[in-house]
């Protein structure tokens, strides 16, 4: 099976709110940008990646998480991120039975993450771009 097919099998087995809370969260992750991938990973997760992973999903007895792999280094302006605060690298969205995610500004903190991981590979090249030789005869 293909991850989107995988996917769509753990949604079609959540047949409480959860399902359809992650069915909505998984759309608006798509719009987002249209390069972003999905992915199957660790056993089954869902993963949205776009030039590194971004977005992991899972239900969870109690909620649905989204947990942002970068997420400390992104702008949260509408306070989404609700868990993992006081981490170094990752910020999670803990979703609760009726509770409701602003559409806009999850799909503006996926294209955060998005520019996140962009800026990260570009750097990444330049870094690699430079022959060695210039990076130590820069230093003193």
């Amino acid at each position: 099976m293909t991850p989107a097919e995988n996917i769509d099998a753990l949604i079609a087995g959540l047949t409480d709110w959860r399902g359809a809370t992650l069915a909505s969260l998984r759309k608006a992750i798509l719009e987002a940008d249209p390069d972003i991938i999905e992915e199957w990973k660790w056993m089954g997760s869902p993963v949205w990646s776009c030039d590194g992973n971004m977005v992991v999903g899972n239900a969870h007895k109690e909620k649905v998480k989204l947990t942002f792999s970068h997420g400390a280094s992104l702008s949260d302006p509408d306070t989404l991120f609700n868990n993992g605060l006081g981490g170094k690298v990752w910020r999670a969205i803990d979703i609760f039975e009726g509770d409701t995610i602003d559409q806009r500004a999850l799909k503006e903190l996926v294209r955060s993450a998005v520019a996140y991981n962009q800026a990260k590979k570009k750097k990444k090249k330049r870094t690699e771009a430079t022959p060695l030789s210039r990076q130590t005869a820069d230093k003193p």
